[in-house]
């Protein structure tokens, strides 16, 4: 089975709507539950006083998922019928794990937004879809569930199908698929349902069946180098997931971060030599000339390269408790590369019920926010909504290298209205004991961003000497007290009567 006849989808949708109903009646009816996990999902049913078979209880794995029947974490399930195989992603429903369903929608290519029919559209449905739309899914399904409990009405189902097509439409998706059932009964789950003459269109499993996602795949060659294989003087091969376009034998490749180009000699394809391999395919390709490639390299076309540059414009989803710093330093991972970044701007946050900006100066958790980015060393990347794979990203706290943030890049930052900040600039205080942070702050509100370096921050001898250097050739304006001999700028507070005056001075100087 090939890999475009795999089709990845997310269930997504408000609290109680029925999203771990739905996916155990798609297996059960499916035949794809096995004897032992029936037979313990029976005897939990039974335990709980049940006097149905809770289908929830598939997905949902956790102990205090189960003893609050709600869905906390992302959960996989993998089946497959005679056409097609399916990867599912069941994603909680509440608000405060907003960051788990981004997570489980990103690799998606379809999204079922579920409603339940005696509430209708909620606030959280109608954000569960402008997020999938965000991370461009554009095949919605909306499953209208628990049609039981409102007598299978027409007029019901086509009010919630309208309202959500109309809010759909706001975001640039023309059309949707909306479908009733009862996931606790299995009408139109897996097969089409008596107790709704009036609906003519496929059930949920032949829709997901049927379905092309095929159409938005991208020609353009983009093979991230994961890992770097030298199992013997003769063979060098770079290995990676092809994350679109294609690849043969004796097609002229380049390497994005230095441009030189060269032939692909071999190609091996799951470990088997291979003529050509397709996107999704896990290759390793031989070049026809030493080429310096390694970890976090991208090879791309010659003639479709990526946008390169260190400053950058991204949409982020906050996946920490502490609030977003501007002016922090981060660790941003992208297609295997780590580099240093330090968030310059918040753009605006979106309000997630509608997708607008709101103007913002900090991003809370599970707040998404449009944000500039400058890398220390350029990023070689395509927008998110066209290529995933080398459009997304990771930012990790510095410190403590825990999850910050997951990304979606857009475009290179435009040019910023604000001074232009000298390339490399050390900047030496003396006699400013105390005040360092408020010139930083105060640099921030003008759109510069400087890494602020002061010994008590327990920098051994010779980091004294190499970090602010160091900093400053990777593009960073950098502040350092005045035990430090050295500095493109010099700035002593004793020329200054007030602070703000010296703030100006500094402003000028890195114009």
């Amino acid at each position: 089975m090939s890999a475009p006849n795999i089709l990845r989808f997310a269930t997504a949708g408000s609290v109680d709507d029925g999203k771990s109903s739905l996916i155990g009646r798609l297996l059960y009816d499916s035949k794809a539950i096995l004897e032992d996990q029936l037979l313990a999902i029976e005897h939990a049913s039974t335990q709980r006083g049940n006097g149905h078979l809770e289908l929830a209880l598939l997905t949902d794995g956790l102990r205090a998922e189960r003893e609050q029947n709600i869905t906390i974490d992302v959960a996989y399930r993998y089946f497959a019928t005679p056409k097609r195989k399916f990867i599912i992603a069941d994603t909680p429903g509440h608000l405060q794990y907003t960051r788990n369903m981004v997570t489980g929608a990103s690799t998606a290519d379809l999204s079922v937004i579920l409603v339940d029919a005696r509430k209708g559209v909620l606030s959280q449905s109608r954000r569960h879809a402008a997020i999938s739309i965000l991370l461009g899914i554009r095949h919605l399904v909306v499953a209208v569930n628990k049609m039981d409990l409102v007598e299978f009405s027409q007029a019901k189902f086509e009010s919630i199908r309208d309202e959500i097509a109309a809010f759909a439409a706001k975001l640039g998706v023309d059309h949707i698929t909306a479908i009733p059932i009862s996931a606790l009964f299995g009408d139109n789950v897996v097969d089409r349902s008596l107790h709704t003459p009036w609906y003519q269109g496929p059930s949920l499993l032949e829709f997901l069946e049927q379905v092309d996602t095929s159409a938005e795949r991208v020609s353009r060659l983009r093979l991230p180098v994961q890992y770097v294989i030298r199992p013997d003087q003769d063979f060098r091969g770079l290995a990676g997931r092809l994350e679109s376009g294609s690849l043969c034998v004796g097609d002229q490749v380049v390497v994005a971060s230095h441009g030189i180009q060269a032939r692909v000699k071999s190609l091996l394809v799951a470990g088997v030599r291979a003529e050509r391999a397709e996107a999704g395919e896990a290759v390793t390709l031989e070049l026809d000339r030493h080429v310096d490639v390694s970890r976090g390299d991208l090879v791309v076309s010659p003639l479709d390269p990526p946008l390169t540059g260190n400053r950058v414009e991204a949409v982020v989803c906050w996946m920490q408790d502490d609030p977003l710093s501007i002016g922090k330093r981060y660790v941003l991972i992208h297609a295997g590369r780590r580099v240093s970044a330090v968030v310059e701007e918040i753009v605006h946050r979106l309000d997630t019920d509608t997708l607008e900006p709101v103007e913002a100066s900090h991003l809370s958790l599970n707040e998404l926010g449009r944000l500039v980015l400058r890398t220390a060393s350029p990023l070689h990347f395509d927008p998110y909504l066209e290529i995933q794979g080398t459009g997304s990203f990771v930012l990790a706290d510095a410190a403590t290298h825990a999850t910050a943030a997951g990304g979606m890049l857009d475009r290179l930052a435009p040019k910023s209205e604000a001074p232009d900040v000298r390339v490399g600039a050390v900047i030496q205080l003396v006699g400013f004991e105390g005040e360092e942070s408020a010139i930083t702050l105060a640099l921030r509100r003008f759109g510069v961003s400087p890494i602020l370096l002061k010994q008590s921050d327990g920098f051994s001898a010779n980091e004294l000497v190499s970090w602010p250097g160091r900093l400053a050739a990777q593009g960073f304006p950098v502040l350092v007290s005045s035990s430090w001999e050295l500095g493109l700028l010099r700035l002593e507070r004793s020329r200054f009567g007030k602070l703000d005056d010296a703030i100006e001075t500094l402003l000028e100087g890195l114009k």
